[in-house]
């Protein structure tokens, strides 16, 4: 009998042990415990929070209005849009991409203006660029960690001097150009390079079994890849310079095997992105390689090029290693030819390409972040690499980026604080959309044309407005606003722009003909009607 029953409780208790682990199953079956997040879903949610908080605290600025007065333009006309800024047509404009018909397309639906369109523009751009980044990481290293590091180092790792340009990636810029087409571009090029990234090593593409009517393989996948590319290309043509460099990096680093079928489907993806920039009606992007009208304005990005990315430098012995480990390393190559973009715009006097300097940095920080993800125990060289990348991302938050999402109430060392310009909705209120307003100063000339007026003279070159038809209307303004100017003169330059109105600062005089309509307690301009 004790045999008996031992016997019994033995195989009660496995059968009761049968039965839990099979409830457990059929739990999960029923959508009980799902996979846990991965650390990037994690902290790219609460940095995506943050982010958007961060950038909602902070008023528009800079380049934003020029981008708020496309939106307006395209609001008011998807198919022929004016000028962006003056009163004059727009054919030509690089402004008009597909992101900016997109963007134009929702304010007629919703009715929103340029500048709420531009502020919820950055919730899109940051999505797609966190996305991105997290899908490119995934494709140089499959270790959790990575992109976690690799986001730390895009934001953290520049320089200790600010850095504010449109498509740069640091906390401090993120708070100002979420907003823009260049986020958005960049957020692309991060897709763009994990797809080709994986095709080129031999993921994601189709079987070569699969015959197409014309009795190659298919290749629409390819085809896919390369409208990305002449999307890249229209939206922000500069970036598309560094998305162009870093295909050529994954590809000549990656592939293996150039076969008559392998050349045939990287034909497809150039063909098809040429063919879609080249087919686009509202510009020209190819004749804007040889266009300079900008480059004077960008050759401050070499001359502050130390102060603004020296932090970013710690990433080198982490891409030198790549390189013992590979000549061929897809991030090596890409590093270099940045470098190399980047010294030919020097070397040439086309400094625009300094813009791609802020990817430029992407190697070093994305390097940085696999070599340190790797799990312990670390070597003594990784621990100094470690220590050496979390004493730079200090330095670079509390000098340049921790004031970017630390209230200024909460900041206790008084952390550098983003750029805060004055809303001109007060002068919107009185001028009507497409009127001319002749102004002067730093921030209404760049702000007011968001709100849909024109001005006499616009601020920013566009190969739409002949360089020399922009120099003679600037000239026009100074002349009328002279205090020597007569008031013929004024009648003069007033009724050759259609202007009829003034927007001046508190050091400007109003001319006698002018009545003032309203005023500004914060900034003392002072808006009048030209009679």
């Amino acid at each position: 009998m004790p045999r008996t029953d031992t016997t019994s409780h033995v195989g009660k208790a496995a059968v009761g042990s049968l039965v839990r682990r099979t409830v457990r199953g059929a739990t999960a079956l029923r959508g009980g415990r799902g996979p846990r997040p991965t650390p990037y879903q994690v902290f790219g949610f609460v940095f995506f929070l943050v982010m958007l908080l961060a950038y909602w605290a902070v008023p528009l600025c800079c380049d934003a209005g020029q981008h708020a007065a496309v939106v307006e333009r395209m609001k008011a006309d998807l198919l022929h849009p004016r000028h962006p800024m003056a009163d004059l047509p727009g054919a030509g404009s690089p402004y008009y991409s597909p992101y900016a018909l997109a963007q134009g397309a929702f304010a007629r639906l919703t009715g929103l203006g340029g500048w709420e369109v531009v502020r919820l523009a950055g919730v899109l751009n940051l999505a797609v660029l966190l996305t991105g980044l997290g899908r490119f990481v995934r494709v140089l290293t499959p270790r959790p960690w990575a992109p976690v590091l690799a986001l730390g180092a895009m934001t953290l790792l520049w320089g200790t001097e600010r850095a504010w340009w449109s498509g740069y990636l640091s906390l401090m810029s993120m708070t100002g150009n979420l907003g823009y087409p260049s986020a958005f571009a960049i957020g692309l090029t991060f897709w763009a390079w994990a797809w080709t990234g994986a095709r080129a090593r031999g993921r994601g593409r189709r079987p070569v079994r699969y015959v197409g009517p014309s009795g190659l393989p298919g290749f629409a996948g390819y085809a896919g890849l390369g409208v990305l590319y002449g999307l890249i290309l229209l939206v922000h043509p500069i970036t598309a310079a560094a998305a162009v460099l870093g295909a050529v990096a994954f590809v000549a680093g990656w592939q293996r095997g150039w076969g008559a079928a392998v050349c045939v489907r990287w034909g497809v993806l150039t063909g098809t992105a040429v063919l879609l920039a080249w087919s686009w009606p509202y510009f020209d992007v190819f004749a804007l390689a040889s266009d300079h009208s900008v480059d004077f304005v960008h050759r401050r990005l070499y001359e502050q090029l130390t102060g603004q990315f020296w932090l970013a430098l710690v990433g080198l012995p982490a891409l030198w290693l790549r390189w013992r480990a590979s000549r061929r390393d897809p991030l090596v190559l890409l590093f270099a030819l940045d470098c190399l973009l980047v010294a030919y715009g020097w070397v040439t006097g086309h400094y625009t390409y300094g813009r791609v300097l802020g990817l430029t940095l992407v190697p070093l920080q994305f390097a940085l972040a696999v070599e340190l993800a790797v799990p312990g125990p670390w070597g003594r060289a990784r621990r100094v690499l470690g220590g050496a990348a979390v004493a730079g991302a200090c330095v670079g938050f509390l000098t340049v980026q921790g004031g970017a999402v630390v209230p200024r109430a909460l900041d206790p060392v008084g952390l550098e604080q983003p750029s805060r310009w004055p809303s001109y909705a007060w002068v919107a209120r009185h001028v009507g959309k497409g009127e001319v307003v002749i102004s002067d100063g730093h921030y209404a000339p760049r702000s007011i044309p968001g709100y849909g007026p024109d001005l006499a003279a616009p601020i920013w070159p566009d190969p739409a407005l002949d360089e020399r038809d922009q120099e003679r209307r600037l000239a026009d303004v100074r002349a009328y606003l002279s205090p020597a100017s007569t008031r013929a003169e004024r009648v003069t330059v007033a009724r050759r722009y259609h202007a009829r109105w003034l927007l001046l600062t508190r050091w400007k005089r109003v001319p006698r003909e002018a009545v003032v309509v309203a005023w500004s307690r914060e900034t003392g301009e002072v808006l009048a009607r030209i009679g």
